[in-house]
């Protein structure tokens, strides 16, 4: 049963565009829901100029945002790890156990084609509000069991 917010871990290739941008969404329209942070598993070093453009366009802040490789602490703590990298989850975390809390989303990378920010933007967006409905539901779902399980102790 949850009873606190999800830790998610939202996973690219070079942590500079659709992860950091699932990060800053998180963080904003899924704060109750989501603990949220990003990683990379080749980073770059740096979040792309277009997607913090992106970002701040659509009234996002992009403070705190960097690209990063994936640390063990951040895989461990991590309830659910959101694989955008298009990669099979055995390849790109064969060097982490727990490959069951992956989840896959197919989500198109931007990087290099100012043209495709927006789109890929709102794709990210609408996942990551998709996945906050789904914490919702399923934590409403464990607290009316508890609640049931409350009231047949009691009677």
């Amino acid at each position: 049963m949850r009873s606190k917010r999800v830790k998610v871990l939202f996973v690219c290739i070079g942590n500079s565009c659709r992860s950091p941008m699932a990060e800053a969404v998180a963080w904003r329209d899924a704060a109750k829901e989501i603990e949220a942070s990003s990683a990379g598993l080749a980073p770059l070093g740096f979040v792309a100029e277009m997607t913090t453009q992106t970002l701040l366009r659509n009234g996002y802040a992009v403070e705190g945002l960097a690209s990063k490789p994936i640390s063990s602490d951040a895989w461990e703590s991590a309830d659910i790890v959101i694989n955008m990298s298009g990669r099979a989850r055995e390849f790109a975390f064969r060097n982490f156990r727990g490959h069951t809390k992956v989840e896959d989303w197919e989500i198109e990378d931007p990087y290099g084609d100012p043209e495709k920010y927006q789109g890929t933007y709102e794709t990210v967006q609408r996942r990551v509000l998709e996945l906050a409905r789904r914490l919702r539901k399923d934590f409403a779902t464990a607290q009316d069991g508890k609640d049931d399980t409350n009231s047949r102790a009691r009677s």
